[in-house]
């Protein structure tokens, strides 16, 4: 029984040794053949760029239309598939979430930080926009080739990572020198956030993360507020769900062990907090996913 979401780690074929990697769509499928129709779960963060063609590719448990000028952003994490369609191209760029240029430590240097979080993961670009992305990401492939010391390669293509998600944050409107990515609220966001994608499976209370970040419940919910619109507890919900239903849609699991993996003491718990959340009961969003892609 497949019980699990097949997890992807970034492991490049021998001798590529650099921490991001460019390639087509057409080369993925000589690379991967039928691997490329399953469902990954992958341990880096994806761009994928549609040139031409159409097909519906699946980000977690939602069916995604693309087009020539479709951009997706997968991050690490995530449940994606490419679909069943092969009349489609396009260009994938791979890279470690280490890989993206560090926060700077100072108000007065440039932010050189970007959190993939402000991109929405369907992107639709005009015709002048996709040329000058898909000219970033042939440049970038063609640097991935020079015969240079490593640590020198490994820089210019932090750069131009660096100059690649720019554009796309300013194409949608939020540049990041606008983000306040030093403000004591935003890093109590930020710190909450990381600790419940580690222990979302265990602990379901607020006053869980209050206590091991060393913050008032108060505080974190203010800053839970400002940053997404939500209460804290809410959020934790959300991720709670996003796992069930990744795990829902994604695998073999029975409702029984998915609840049990989440941290329930009992399924009937589980149960009647997904249909809560979600307006249905676990086994009636399987059956409502299941569809063909």
């Amino acid at each position: 029984m497949n019980s699990e979401i097949q997890r992807l780690g970034y492991r490049p074929q021998a001798p590529y040794q650099l921490d991001l990697e460019v390639f087509s769509v057409a080369d993925l499928r000589l690379r991967g053949k039928e691997q490329v129709r399953v469902t990954h779960r992958y341990e880096f963060h994806t761009l994928v760029c549609v040139t031409q063609g159409t097909c519906t590719q699946m980000v977690d448990f939602k069916s995604i239309t693309c087009e020539p000028g479709s951009l997706l952003v997968v991050r690490a994490g995530q449940a994606h598939n490419y679909g069943q369609s092969e009349d489609w191209d396009g260009w994938n760029l791979l890279f470690r979430p280490e890989f993206v240029l560090p926060v700077s430590t100072t108000a007065h240097d440039l932010k050189l930080a970007l959190n993939l979080e402000q991109l929405p993961e369907h992107m639709v670009l005009s015709s002048q926009e996709l040329r000058k992305v898909t000219d970033l990401l042939q440049q970038m492939r063609e640097d991935t080739l020079i015969d240079a010391q490593q640590e020198d390669v490994h820089a210019l293509l932090r750069h131009q990572l660096h100059t690649l998600l720019t554009r796309l944050s300013i194409l949608q409107g939020r540049q990041p020198a606008q983000d306040p990515l030093v403000s004591p609220a935003s890093q109590r966001f930020r710190r909450f956030q990381q600790l419940v994608d580690e222990r979302f499976a265990e602990w379901h209370q607020v006053a869980d993360y209050a206590g091991q970040l060393g913050y008032t419940e108060k505080s974190l919910a203010r800053a839970v507020a400002a940053a997404t619109g939500m209460t804290a507890k809410a959020f934790i919900a959300a991720r709670i769900n996003l796992e069930a239903k990744r795990l829902l849609v994604h695998t073999e699991a029975s409702v029984v062990a998915i609840a049990e993996k989440l941290g329930f003491d009992e399924p009937t718990n589980f149960s009647k907090f997904f249909k809560r959340e979600v307006n249905c009961t676990p086994a009636e969003f399987r059956r409502r996913q299941r569809t063909p892609i």
